[in-house]
């Protein structure tokens, strides 16, 4: 089976897009989804997938002020904006499709595997109309996000600076006011994913800054809009300080953006600044999650290839018992988070489309489990695929290693999968007791008998880190990694067990993945269990 396969069997039939759009009344045929999603293979396999290893190898570069990129983007982003696809699942009265979100993370997963450094900019450029469309002004956005929603313009999140990276309420960088609605950012943001480039005529950078007189810490903290271009025309105040040498996403300008006085425009209420951005960072950290799952079907398509072609001993390395191991272990985990993103994106959809609260609180509870728990199996898929490979994997010609290097920022970016575990435990169980985690549990325990036992051990454990956390938050944070892995593997047997019940011939791979992989939550529930049982000064 191909991802686009098993994309179609997961928006049609395991998350039921067909039967979520026409209770929301505006119902999406299966073949439709099907065609879409088809053509949505079709041009990542021909515009962005090509050039992927090019565009590695030459880089974003920086001179004098300037960020260049990769020659061939540049007609790529001509094809990315005529395509339309940044616009899919943008609001209709600005210019986008209105369609579901779980068709965009399609989409993000089939882009990110074709050229993850090219699509960074387009998923950031997706998280400013989602912020955009909740926050700004009806004229703020109808300047604004018709050029976002085109493709034509990108935009920027600024929120870490050189003292404040995952503590935003330290930052520094301030705003003065101008009278008439302008302000002058002042200060320095770094990190800045396509920061500034050469690709589009205008970039919107979205910026978490002070006003005069603001109290310290989050509460104090406002965001504003400043483009890189003026309306009247002439360039603002602000620009690119040098790139990021990294150790992957190499053509993606990672930019030290210094502020000198840029023009900006306040988005929400002063103040508010930290709960309007967090819109467009949870689609960011869905987004991460299916970078994840992208480098795993990269990796894992690379070594198929080369496992299919690859003699030793008399056969193909594929039919080699711990080579099909590893091929079987990277084909279950990468469709486990490519379901469980799926399932996610679903929730949105129910939240947004159908108005249900319970939506929203499920989007809650899975998105730090798909951001960290997908990243972490893209990064371990990513070096399985390299084994495959054996000693071709470690040189840069097979695209092994170029797999191995992408992967390994999404584990980082977006707020670290540690954050993550510790927001998982923190706000989302705490918020309610653990009730919401419990109705998960109990729907996923009626799927499949095969699920049960590893679902009473982790209610267990769920309870004992709640008590935990209520006597001493330090231990019980300190086995919340533990814990969102133990979720992890639970809910991508639950969502395999459910890819099997739609789809037969998913089965075979359902019974690996609860067999050899299922294990692996009972393993993290008994690391918890006996981790909150060590004496204080033994728990890290």
């Amino acid at each position: 089976m191909s991802v686009t396969d098993d994309l179609v069997l997961g928006l049609t039939h395991v998350i039921d897009l067909p039967g979520l759009t026409e209770a929301a009344g505006a119902k999406l045929e299966a073949a439709d989804i099907a065609a879409l999603v088809e053509e949505a293979a079709r041009f990542t396999g021909e515009k962005m997938a090509p050039g992927w290893q090019q565009a590695d190898r030459h880089g974003a570069r920086y001179a004098n002020g300037t960020v260049t990129c990769p020659p061939h983007y540049t007609q790529l982003m001509r094809d990315w904006i005529d395509s339309g696809w940044q616009g899919i699942a943008a609001p209709t009265e600005h210019g986008g499709q209105g369609l579901p979100h779980a068709l965009w993370i399609a989409v993000t997963e089939l882009a990110s595997a074709a050229d993850m450094a090219f699509f960074l900019g387009p998923v950031l450029t997706a998280g400013a109309i989602d912020l955009l469309a909740g926050h700004a002004t009806p004229d703020q956005a109808a300047r604004w996000l018709p050029r976002l929603v085109s493709g034509e313009w990108t935009g920027t999140m600024c929120l870490t600076e050189p003292q404040a990276g995952s503590d935003l309420s330290a930052l520094r960088c301030r705003a003065e006011p101008l009278g008439e609605g302008r302000y002058a950012l002042h200060g320095q943001k770094i990190y800045i994913t396509w920061g500034e480039h050469d690709l589009t005529e205008n970039i919107l950078h979205l910026v978490l800054a002070r006003l005069p007189g603001a109290p310290e810490g989050s509460k104090g903290i406002s965001l504003f809009a400043a483009p890189r271009i003026l309306p009247q025309g002439g360039r603002n105040a602000l620009r690119c300080g040098g790139i990021e040498h990294k150790m992957g996403i190499h053509a993606s300008p990672t930019c030290i953006m210094l502020f000198d006085g840029a023009e900006a425009e306040l988005v929400g209420e002063p103040g508010r600044g930290l709960n309007a951005m967090f819109a467009m960072m949870n689609a960011a950290r869905l987004a991460v999650g299916v970078q994840g799952v992208g480098q795993g079907a990269r990796a894992l398509a690379l070594a198929e290839a080369y496992a299919a072609q690859r003699s030793q001993n008399g056969r193909n390395i594929d039919h080699h018992p711990d080579v099909a191991r590893m091929l079987a272990e990277m084909r279950a985990t990468t469709l486990a988070g490519r379901l469980l993103a799926l399932e996610a994106a679903a929730a949105l959809d129910r939240h947004h489309l159908l108005g249900e609260e319970a939506g929203a609180t499920r989007l809650a509870l899975l998105t730090p489990i798909v951001k960290a728990w997908c990243t972490d199996r893209g990064v371990e898929t990513a070096s399985l695929g390299i084994q495959v490979h054996g000693g071709m994997g470690f040189v840069e010609d097979s695209g092994a290693a170029q797999v191995m290097r992408d992967a390994r920022i999404a584990p980082i970016y977006e707020g670290t999968n540690g954050i993550q575990a510790i927001d998982l435990l923190v706000r989302k169980l705490a918020r309610d007791g653990g009730a919401a985690m419990r109705a998960l549990l109990a729907e996923v325990a009626a799927t499949d008998p095969r699920l049960a036992h590893a679902t009473a051990r982790l209610a267990a454990v769920t309870d004992l880190l709640l008590g935990l956390q209520g006597r001493d938050p330090d231990a019980a944070q300190s086995l919340a990694a533990a814990y969102l892995d133990a979720c992890g593997w639970l809910l991508g047997g639950w969502m395999l067990a459910r890819a099997a019940s739609a789809s037969p011939d998913r089965a075979a791979l359902a019974d690996f993945y609860l067999a050899r992989l299922l294990p692996r939550a009972e393993a993290r529930c008994m690391e918890i269990e006996q981790g909150a049982a060590l004496p204080t000064a033994s728990r890290h």
